[in-house]
């Protein structure tokens, strides 16, 4: 049983122009994607001013990508982060969050996501204020369907360190608070999972009184670190044994559009494939698929720079890298080539958005 299948643009950094996002839903939905979260941290009007209404032009440009997305067959959301909204006493919070559902709805969206991570979390009632806050908006909203990802999305206990203690019997209170039909995500056992078995989210399903919406952290590469490498390869650690314990499996993007689709492309190989997935092989076949197969070859020989090494440990392989890939007239050849020159490297106010 393979779950839904959908692209998330979640992460830190620049955003994806609309033509990117246009082409890669082109691509990938002959491919069984079904769906795509436009949840950009760094659309300032999606989280730390969230309660201002995107610009009249941004609006537009949003709502083309939706109607494309309906065209294709694939379900249109909305992120929305209304950046520590749980931490506002009483119900002050009320007006303003009506009032941005309401611009959300004349879009219109398919899926709406309220998203509470990375945000403070250490505090009594947690999960109760914020299963309000999402009735709230499920009430309000047009969406068909619901999506809220928990400031502790993942048992990692980096989660704890940079928000605060979470609360004891916080995912199982969600399970209780939150309507059966509200999908709750989840990175699994670490922020970015290497792996995730059966087990692992059964024992959540448990707690959440729900299969989880899966929220992946690969490929993507934003951050100060991950920004440095670039994440070509196919995924391993998901086998096909997963999909009856999920609703869905969304992946979080890369930066880079074109590039990203590589590893899109094994992940739903290895649904399809199940016992018989291969992963170089699957390489190989989403590489060509994307990118030709000469410079597929050539992604296939440098991965080892590209991905393990990065850029700070190419040293002269840097400049003798940039002279192969100047060559090619690809867009793919030019996100290496823009990631090379440090294109992709995040700002410090993006990353604190």
């Amino acid at each position: 049983m393979r779950p839904e299948l959908g692209l998330i643009e979640g992460f830190f950094g620049r955003p994806w122009g609309w033509r990117a996002r246009s082409e890669a839903v082109r691509f990938l939905a002959p491919h069984g994607y079904r769906f795509f979260l436009y949840a950009p941290k760094a659309d300032p009007f999606l989280r730390r001013r969230w309660q201002e209404i995107h610009p009249d032009g941004e609006l537009e440009e949003i709502a083309r990508f939706g109607i494309l997305c309906r065209e294709l067959g694939i379900s249109f959301g909305i992120g929305l982060s209304p950046f520590e909204l749980h931490l506002q006493p009483g119900r002050s919070w009320q007006e303003p969050l009506a009032a941005k559902l309401a611009s959300l709805n004349a879009l219109p969206i398919d899926d709406l996501a309220l998203l509470f991570d990375d945000m403070r979390g250490d505090i009594p009632e947690i999960a109760e204020r914020q299963s309000a806050i999402v009735h709230f908006a499920a009430e309000r909203s047009l969406a068909k369907r619901i999506i809220f990802c928990p400031t502790y999305y993942s048992h990692d206990p980096v989660l704890d360190v940079a928000f605060g203690q979470r609360p004891p019997l916080y995912l199982e209170t969600l399970g209780k608070q939150l309507d059966p039909s509200i999908e709750i995500m989840w990175t699994g056992e670490e922020v970015c999972s290497v792996e995730y078995s059966p087990g692992h989210l059964a024992e959540v399903s448990e707690r959440l009184r729900r299969r989880p919406f899966l929220w992946d952290n690969y490929p993507v590469n934003d951050g100060p670190r991950m920004a440095r490498h670039l994440h070509l390869r196919a995924f391993t650690g998901r086998p096909a044994a997963i999909g009856p314990h999920l609703s869905a499996h969304g992946i979080n993007l890369a930066s880079q559009p074109v590039l990203s689709r590589i590893p899109a492309l094994t992940l739903a190989a290895s649904y399809r494939d199940g016992d018989l997935y291969a992963y170089g092989a699957a390489f190989d076949a989403a590489a060509e698929a994307v990118v030709g197969p000469e410079l597929a070859r050539m992604l296939r020989r440098d991965l080892i720079a590209l991905q393990d090494r990065g850029l700070d440990r190419l040293g002269d392989r840097r400049a003798a890298l940039r002279e192969h890939y100047a060559g090619w007239d690809h867009p793919g050849a030019a996100e290496i080539l823009a990631w090379l020159d440090g294109a992709y490297e995040p700002d410090e106010d993006v990353l604190t958005q």
